[in-house]
């Protein structure tokens, strides 16, 4: 089986707490809906810089990349369906899906 990335894209925020909580209620059980097939779940991203080509390095992201879940599983397809399931489209997110590629070393 091939390890997928799932990565979360834009997004809004909860109106409100009670909102939040709801929604991370609705992504935990997502999470668990997956089983097995979770390597590294809920991995969000904060405090995000870029480092350049020239080496300067400035505070914020050059996308809207807010974090990532991987997953395992048979094919592309099974990944998409994964994703198609996610909780994070409800708030106005995107998600894409990458299988990710072993090297060697």
């Amino acid at each position: 089986m091939a390890q997928y990335i799932i990565t979360y894209l834009g997004g809004n925020q909860p109106s409100s707490p009670e909102e939040g909580k709801q929604h991370f209620d609705r992504y935990k059980q997502w999470l668990l809906s997956l089983g097995e097939s979770v390597v590294s779940p809920a991995n969000p991203l904060k405090h995000t810089c870029t480092v350049k080509s020239d080496g300067t390095v400035t505070d914020g992201s050059t996308t809207s990349m807010s974090g990532y879940t991987i997953i395992e599983v048979d094919s592309i397809e099974a990944a998409q369906n994964a994703a198609k399931a996610c909780p994070f489209l409800d708030l106005g997110g995107t998600l894409e899906v990458s299988e990710l590629i072993q090297m060697s070393m």
